[in-house]
């Protein structure tokens, strides 16, 4: 008797063939999302707490609400986009979340505006899942890792773009003005979803809200060795980054002395730094694969982990000593992030919509351990950003070098 997790029934195929740029586009505005919504409103936090009366462990909530509605909701989005499609998921969220955005930004008091930060997560989820499982519908894993990197580099323009954006709106107009702008960007997602992306999965599956269906499933996908290695390396790596997101604000600007805008300006750079490194993963991916380049990557991340660790333990310190610390994680996490996000899913073309959802849970749930910890550590210095990259990079450089090296040949499981 075939297995109920992977029953399918038949979908039309998409009306024509997308063209790779045409999908990396799509996959770029879907995936920037994210850093577009933590990244934008970085530089207005010191502002946003003084407004608010807020202290900064309960700003620091804004961000920690927004993972945790992240993480948890790609548990029910992935599913939902098994049973009947990434389109009128990617639809309905993307509109929701444009709701969401508008609400964030009327926020009068700290704890309306951590609610609607939980529901622009819980609508986020919906874009990243399905813009990872639509990666799988369209191609093969090596394959499909090329055209993640070409998204990735999309992504990274945004990405600079997004706290350089945001310093000066925050200059020019306050914090609510990046919150304004976020649901902006939800919008243009929304109308390039409804213009150029038709339906990707040419067969859902039936069974995929089954609750016994859903749990075997869900232990299959856990049980893979590949998606452990790679889930592990997605989660490490993200770790560390949403520390610098986190921290990075009130380290720059508290600690080091520099200006909402210059802060801006240094994210930005980072942001250039993990673009770049997106450009040579393309590179890399056809001389190394995706084990190779994850593994010539981690290199880099230690290398800005150890940079960060000095930070940490030096009795003076200077804000460009810092910087070239963020600068060499954020160029590996280039690499990371688009191999371990394909490659994670690869081994189940028939449950990608799962998998998908469930490196993302996992990766939101390290991430928001890590800001609630991360909260309760901050006292005013650079320690508790330097020695938390510290940590995350040695994890996200000793996962890749052992277990991915093992396992992660993405095989279709069986």
């Amino acid at each position: 008797m075939p297995d109920p997790s992977v029953a399918a029934a038949p979908m039309p195929r998409p009306q024509r063939a997308l063209a790779p740029v045409v999908v990396a586009i799509g996959l770029a505005l879907l995936l920037g999302l994210q850093p577009v919504t933590t990244d934008l409103y970085l530089p207005a936090l010191p502002m946003l707490a003084r407004e608010l009366a807020a202290s900064p462990g309960a700003v620091q909530q804004t961000m920690s609400a927004l993972i945790l509605g992240f993480g948890l909701m790609q548990l029910v989005w992935g599913p939902v986009a098994d049973r009947f499609g990434r389109r009128p998921v990617l639809l309905s969220s993307l509109a929701l979340l444009v709701v969401a955005g508008v609400g964030a930004a009327m926020s009068t008091h700290i704890a309306q505006l951590v609610a609607w930060r939980t529901a622009q997560g819980a609508m986020l989820a919906a874009a990243v899942v399905c813009a990872r499982a639509m990666v799988r519908d369209l191609y093969e894993p090596h394959q499909g890792a090329r055209v993640m990197a070409l998204a990735m580099s999309g992504l990274g323009v945004l990405a600079v773009s997004a706290p350089l954006g945001g310093g000066l709106l925050t200059a020019a107009y306050g914090w609510r003005a990046t919150l304004v702008t976020v649901a902006a960007m939800a919008a243009i997602a929304l109308l390039y979803v409804w213009r150029q992306l038709p339906e990707t999965l040419t067969q859902r599956n039936p069974h995929a809200l089954r609750l016994r269906s859903m749990l075997a499933s869900t232990l299959a996908v856990v049980a893979h060795p590949t998606f452990r290695a790679w889930g592990l390396l997605t989660s490490a790596t993200y770790g560390g980054l949403f520390v610098l997101l986190s921290a990075s604000s009130f380290a720059y600007i508290g600690v080091l002395g520099l200006t909402p805008a210059q802060y801006g300006a240094a994210l930005a750079s980072a942001s250039l730094s993990y673009l770049v490194g997106t450009l040579v993963c393309r590179r890399w991916l056809s001389r190394h694969g995706l084990v190779g380049t994850v593994k010539r990557g981690a290199l880099f991340t230690l290398a800005g982990a150890l940079g960060m660790a000095a930070c940490g333990l030096a009795a003076q310190v200077s804000w460009p000593a810092v910087l070239l610390a963020h600068w060499c994680y954020c160029f590996g996490h280039g690499m990371h992030q688009p191999c371990g996000q394909t490659a994670v899913v690869g081994p189940f073309p028939r449950m990608a919509g799962l998998a998908s959802a469930l490196a993302g849970c996992l990766m939101a749930l390290v991430a928001f351990v890590t800001g609630v910890t991360l909260g309760a550590a901050m006292d005013g210095s650079l320690r508790p950003m330097a020695f938390g990259t510290a940590a995350w990079g040695l994890v996200t450089a000793l996962t890749a070098w052992t277990l991915v090296q093992r396992h992660g040949q993405p095989a279709a499981a069986p």
